[in-house]
């Protein structure tokens, strides 16, 4: 892949001597890379960059969730407005027991991190759209404004969602506080889905690609519920209501909290993978009857 390459060398990595493209990537260009002693590097860069910050403040969500929240994450090895360079994670296993473990790691993460206000101390990105961290004491006003409402201004999600659905979110919005109950603000990972739930060299789990903040917990474990976990999480599932303390509904939050996610899609990729069908029945019970 000339481009990386291209990129890795303008960088001062001038070592690399081959790259291949990598696949799951949707917002930038990824591969793995070879330097002239052999080491592998795992490689992203973006044709044009959204902003000057989106992959230093990936590398920050990195090091924050190793450093602060004790999850694997690869060693960042370079970060600037081009390129992001990490070490080279290993595929997962597909067995019970690498979920259990997991299951662990973020409960580890959720219950030890827990903080007064809910955001982060700058912006960071999920995928190629900007997360808007701006600290709040109200969790609820926090997620409504910036998680949920903030995606109405996008063009994608104008064209999904009529009038009314709109109108429907605003209301679920204002009922937040009937519907969910009061949690406190912990590090979250942002963007668990499965893809980024990976294994370090030791096989423990390691995640990937963190669009990082400070907010409810459930936001973690809605996203790897609602994207189509492999059938040996489900032990994870019940591990981690088990070491958290959950409560018995909490299955029925998950289409709330995963709004969110399914807005950033739609804002996104087009195609949407469905995302603004699950939206629409989610809101449906918040329209107004003619």
């Amino acid at each position: 892949m000339s481009f990386l390459l291209e990129r890795l060398h303008a960088a001062g990595l001038t070592d690399v001597v081959a790259a291949e493209p990598a696949t799951g990537g949707l917002a930038a260009t990824a591969g793995l890379a070879r330097r002239g002693d052999g080491t592998p590097v795992f490689v992203k860069a973006f044709g044009e960059p959204p902003s000057d910050d989106a992959f230093t403040a990936e590398a920050e969500g990195l090091t924050v969730l190793r450093e602060a929240g004790g999850v694997a994450t690869p060693e960042v090895i370079l970060a600037d407005r081009d390129l992001l360079v990490l070490s080279v994670l290993q595929p997962r296993p597909g067995t019970e027991a690498f979920w259990e473990q997991f299951a662990h790691a973020l409960a580890h993460l959720h219950t030890t991190t827990r903080y007064p206000r809910f955001g982060w101390h700058r912006d960071n990105w999920l995928g190629r759209r900007r997360q808007v961290n701006t600290w709040d004491d109200d969790g609820f006003e926090f997620f409504a404004q910036h998680r949920l409402l903030r995606w109405l201004g996008e063009r994608r999600v104008q064209e999904a969602l009529d009038a009314a659905d709109r109108s429907a979110l605003e209301r679920l919005c204002d009922r937040l506080p009937e519907l969910l109950p009061v949690r406190p603000a912990c590090l979250t990972h942002g963007d668990l889905w499965a893809q980024n739930v990976m294994a370090a060299a030791d096989g423990r789990p390691a995640l990937i690609d963190p669009a990082v903040s400070y907010t409810w917990a459930e936001v973690d474990l809605a996203h790897l519920w609602t994207t189509a976990p492999p059938p040996e999480a489900h032990v994870f599932f019940e591990l981690y209501a088990e070491l958290t303390g959950l409560d018995r509904d909490w299955r029925e939050r998950m289409p709330i909290l995963q709004l969110r996610q399914h807005l950033a899609v739609i804002a996104q990729f087009d195609p949407d993978w469905g995302a603004a069908d699950l939206v629409r029945a989610t809101l449906a019970p918040f329209r107004q009857r003619p």
